[in-house]
C-alpha cells in the first residue's frame, strides 16, 4: 500500500471495513458512520508514511476510525442515535434456531436491554466494551485503540461489566420466576 498500490489498499478496506463500522457506530456516529469511516480510510491513506513497521494496523486503523467518530460526535451530538443500530443483532441471531419463534422473540427482547443498558453507559465505558466484545479485540489492542494504557482497559471494562450485570440481573430474575 506504501508503495500506491490500489489492489493492496482495497484488501485492506474490505479486511477491517466492518469493524471499523461497528466501531465508529458504537462511538456515536449513528447514521454518520459510514461517512466517519470513508473518512477514516481516507485519513489513513493518506498518513500511510507515519504507519510503524511491523506494528498491527489494525488498532493503528481503528484509533483513527475513533477519532474521527468522536470529532462527528462533537460537531452533531447524535451519539444517542448509535444505540438505535442494530450492530449486535449478528451475534445475537446466530445463536437462536430459525425455527423456534419464542427464542427468537426472547433473544430479540434481550438483545434490545442489552442496548438500553449500554446506552447508560458513560461513553469510556460504552467504548471499552464495544472494542472487547463487539469487535472481539485483545486488552493490547483496545488499549491502543482507545489510546489508553492497558490498566485502564482492565479498570474501565470491570466497571462496566459490573454496571451492566447489575442493570441486567434484574430482568434476569424476572425471567425465572416467570418460568
Amino acid at each position: 500500500m506504501r508503495a500506491g498500490d490500489a489492489d493492496a489498499y482495497a484488501v485492506l478496506v474490505r479486511r477491517h471495513a466492518a469493524d471499523a463500522r461497528r466501531l465508529a457506530v458504537v462511538a456515536g456516529a449513528g447514521p454518520d458512520a459510514d461517512d466517519v469511516v470513508q473518512l477514516a480510510f481516507v485519513k489513513a491513506y493518506r498518513s500511510i508514511g507515519t504507519f510503524r513497521d511491523g506494528a498491527p494496523f489494525r488498532p493503528w486503523l481503528l484509533r483513527i476510525v475513533l477519532n474521527e467518530a468522536r470529532n462527528a460526535t462533537r460537531a452533531d451530538r447524535r451519539y444517542r442515535a448509535a444505540a438505535d443500530r442494530s450492530f449486535v443483532l449478528g451475534a445475537a441471531t446466530a445463536a437462536v434456531a430459525v425455527d423456534d419463534p419464542a427464542a427468537s422473540a426472547l433473544t430479540a427482547e434481550r438483545r434490545a436491554e442489552l442496548l438500553a443498558a449500554l446506552r447508560t453507559l458513560p461513553e469510556p465505558q460504552r467504548r471499552v466494551v464495544a472494542c472487547r466484545y463487539l469487535l472481539d479485540l485483545d486488552e493490547e489492542e483496545t488499549a491502543t485503540v482507545l489510546g489508553w494504557p492497558r490498566g485502564t482497559v482492565k479498570s474501565r471494562l470491570h466497571r462496566a461489566l459490573r454496571r451492566l450485570r447489575s442493570q441486567l440481573a434484574p430482568t434476569q430474575a424476572q425471567e425465572v420466576d416467570h418460568a
